[in-house]
């Protein structure tokens, strides 16, 4: 039951890492005008992406401002979700798959 927990909970950091990559991504798009937001389907998809993504990155966005028209949040929330991923997972769920197998 533990491994199952950590599983899920390391598969929804992963899908994360999906969303804020290709929000960054789509979000050069737009801005270069390769892709129209006018399209729904291209709308609809950009603001699921931006309603998920947006309370991640909003945080980190206030106290880093973008620097010189680009920017970082996204690379800061990445490395600090990875950091998650490979560091602080294990060490919460070691006791919880111990426990519970």
């Amino acid at each position: 039951m533990g491994r199952f927990l950590y599983f899920i909970v390391d598969g929804l950091l992963g899908l994360l890492v999906i969303a804020i990559i290709i929000s960054a991504i789509l979000s050069w798009l737009v801005a270069f005008d390769v892709i129209n937001l006018r399209n729904r389907f291209v709308y609809s998809f950009t603001r699921f992406l931006d309603a998920v993504t947006r309370p991640i990155l909003r945080p980190v966005q206030k106290v880093i401002p973008p620097l010189g028209g680009v920017d970082i949040s996204p690379i800061i929330v990445l490395l600090v979700i990875q950091g998650i991923r490979l560091y602080l997972l294990p060490m919460v769920f070691s006791p919880i798959i111990a426990a519970l197998g």
